[in-house]
């Protein structure tokens, strides 16, 4: 079993025209159910050391608190360097342990005044929605194409309640609604943590889409401000990621008709420039 863990970055529902966050995110990593424990227990000695071994009580990796320009909750104060370098720890896990990542980002504006012309059981133009329809055929061919035969896959996902009947008749349309041969086969469950905050893949979850958000806002021009520093490391950070996503282009659906989600879709992804490293000097090895 792989579980896919997901969760958002910039989501301001139906508002498409939110200056502050122009960009949405929905994604995370995956997870073996074999990789679980030696994943979590590698995630407590990064922190373990960055905390000098006296973690605080009842810690969570909070992005917005590791990258905020202070630093806040348990990191308020401490040096920006010693958090920017965990955060790269962090997020180098998933090429140390063999874990992929997987997202869908939007630039809110290219869905303003867009109409997909392909009936769908949600809202098309609603960022959160029309990402989470996405990743399930993203999803679902990882798990055929790469995983194996037997590989069946687990999407658990912070419950949002604004979005749950939505999600819930997205799912319920993806398994038997639609076509025999377009019916999602290999992701066999969909699941909400107990507790999402405390769930450390969550948690490494919230800190891909946040990175991910951030590198597409200055890519895109919209943080035309932001330190050089800053800059590198959010460029940095989205090497790391990109290089455990195993499927680059769209995958499309194939079906009477679907070519007009796919370009919906394709209309509306937000990716860095074809050649984005070297305009940021990260050289792959």
């Amino acid at each position: 079993m792989h579980f896919f863990y997901l969760d958002e970055s910039g989501d301001t529902g139906e508002n498409l025209e939110d200056p502050q966050q122009s960009i949405f995110v929905l994604g995370g990593l995956s997870v073996a159910d074999k990789k679980w424990n030696n994943t979590k227990e590698r995630l407590d000695q990064i922190i373990t050391a960055y905390f000098d071994g006296e973690v605080p009580a009842g810690f969570e990796v909070h992005s917005n608190e590791l990258l905020s320009p202070n630093g806040e909750g348990p990191f308020a104060g401490h040096p920006i360097s010693e958090r920017l370098q965990l955060a790269k720890d962090l997020l180098g896990l998933m090429g140390e342990l063999g874990h992929h990542a997987h997202y869908f980002a939007i630039e809110k504006t290219a869905l303003i005044n867009v109409e997909c012309q392909f009936p769908t059981v949600y809202n098309s133009n609603h960022p959160y929605l029309l990402s989470f329809d996405y990743l399930i055929t993203y999803m679902n061919w990882h798990v055929k194409e790469n995983l194996g035969q037997s590989a069946r896959g687990m999407i658990v996902m912070d419950e949002k309640e604004e979005h749950h009947d939505s999600v819930e008749a997205i799912i319920h349309n993806r398994r038997f609604e639609v076509p025999v041969n377009q019916k999602v086969k290999w992701i066999v469950e969909f699941s909400y943590p107990v507790d999402s905050r405390k769930n450390p893949m969550i948690q490494l979850s919230d800190l891909v889409v946040l990175c991910i958000r951030r590198f597409l806002e200055i890519e895109k021009g919209y943080k035309e401000n932001m330190p050089a520093a800053v800059v590198q490391f959010y460029a940095e950070c989205f090497d790391i990621i990109d290089s455990r996503v195993k499927g680059r282009r769209l995958i499309e659906r194939k079906g009477r008709n679907l070519g007009q989600l796919n370009s919906h879709l394709e209309a509306s992804q937000c990716k860095p420039r074809v050649q984005w490293r070297r305009a940021y000097g990260i050289q792959r090895n």
